[in-house]
């Protein structure tokens, strides 16, 4: 296959902003249009609730910045000055709008949401596997009196990793968060109101009740949005085959005209696809999750700045 607003790729952006040339430095960017914005990329991360991207393709560029820190007018016993030198390096993106850098929020927001990838999954898989072990397995009657403990734990590392996913168009990840949220709501009206009066969890009701998963449904509808961004993005298999695999397991269970075998099958493709999915968010490279930052910048702009950058930029592409 080829993170969603849709999403990463360069053609992508061309169908959000007629796409403009990419400045090679900070120097050669339109001011004062692309002042603030400057401003924001050097200063300042992004939160969660503005970012949502995919992959950045642009290519990084290192600046280094060395000066003498401490010791200022202080002398030695020998009577010279002692003075500590202090280099950092910093690696910067050239993005469509102008350079951009990984900041600490960044790092931070990247590994909640791969956390939660991995949260999600791990929870996922202890639940499934009930359906494969032997009733007199030891652990068996343990997972089964806690598979809606770990089916909150899983809804709540997803809507970790959606609360911070990074997708250009904020629409859609407005709607897999709307997914989310509703699937929540669907769940805990089906526990309180279908699942305990029957004296059962909310997963066995499920399983059980296969239109219960009208219910449930949309939980898993936001994580088939995810890994379809995910695949779509980086070209991940495992994503791909996911986006297929978990509304067929779901839509067979509902509609009754899958057997058990066969859900059990895809059952278990879907707890390896989602182990290898989620192990392999941990191989990729931290900017691959933040995309490119410089979009997220302009669209912080107020409008009038953004129509003279657009146009500053028009003409360095006419030039």
């Amino acid at each position: 296959m080829a993170a969603a607003n849709c999403c990463c790729s360069r053609a992508t952006m061309a169908g959000i902003i007629a796409t403009p040339p990419q400045p090679s430095s900070p120097a050669s960017l339109p001011k004062p249009a692309f002042a603030s914005l400057h401003r924001r990329i050097r200063s300042s991360g992004f939160g969660a609730a503005a970012a949502v991207s995919g992959r950045s393709t642009v290519r990084p560029t290192r600046t280094r910045r060395s000066g003498a820190v401490g010791g200022e007018g202080e002398t030695s016993s020998s009577g010279s000055f002692t003075t500590e030198e202090k280099e950092e390096e910093k690696v910067f993106y050239e993005g469509v709008y102008g350079p951009w850098t990984i900041d600490p929020l960044d790092v931070r927001e990247v590994i909640l949401y791969r956390v939660g990838l991995v949260t999600a999954a791990s929870s996922f898989i202890t639940a499934a596997s009930a359906a494969f072990l032997p009733s007199d397995f030891p652990l068996a009657a343990t997972l089964q009196q806690n598979l809606d403990l770990f089916y909150l734990l899983g809804a709540g590392g997803l809507g970790l990793s959606l609360y911070l996913i990074h997708i250009y168009v904020t629409e859609i990840k407005r709607t897999l968060q709307a997914l989310w949220v509703l699937g929540i709501a669907g769940s805990l009206a089906a526990h309180s109101f279908l699942a305990v009066p029957a004296g059962e969890s909310l997963v066995k009701y499920v399983v059980d009740n296969p239109n219960a998963v009208w219910f449930v449904g949309p939980t898993f509808a936001a994580l088939t949005g995810l890994v379809f961004k995910e695949g779509l993005c980086y070209g991940k298999l495992e994503a791909g085959i996911l986006t297929f695999v978990i509304p067929i397991t779901l839509l067979g269970h509902l509609s009754g005209l899958m057997d058990d075998g066969v859900k059990l099958s895809l059952l278990g493709i879907w707890m390896v696809l989602f182990v290898i999915f989620a192990g392999r968010k941990f191989t990729q490279p931290i900017k691959d999750d933040i995309g490119d930052k410089s979009v997220f910048m302009f669209n912080a702009l107020p409008d009038g700045e953004k129509k003279a950058l657009l146009q500053q930029l028009e003409l360095q592409k006419l030039n």
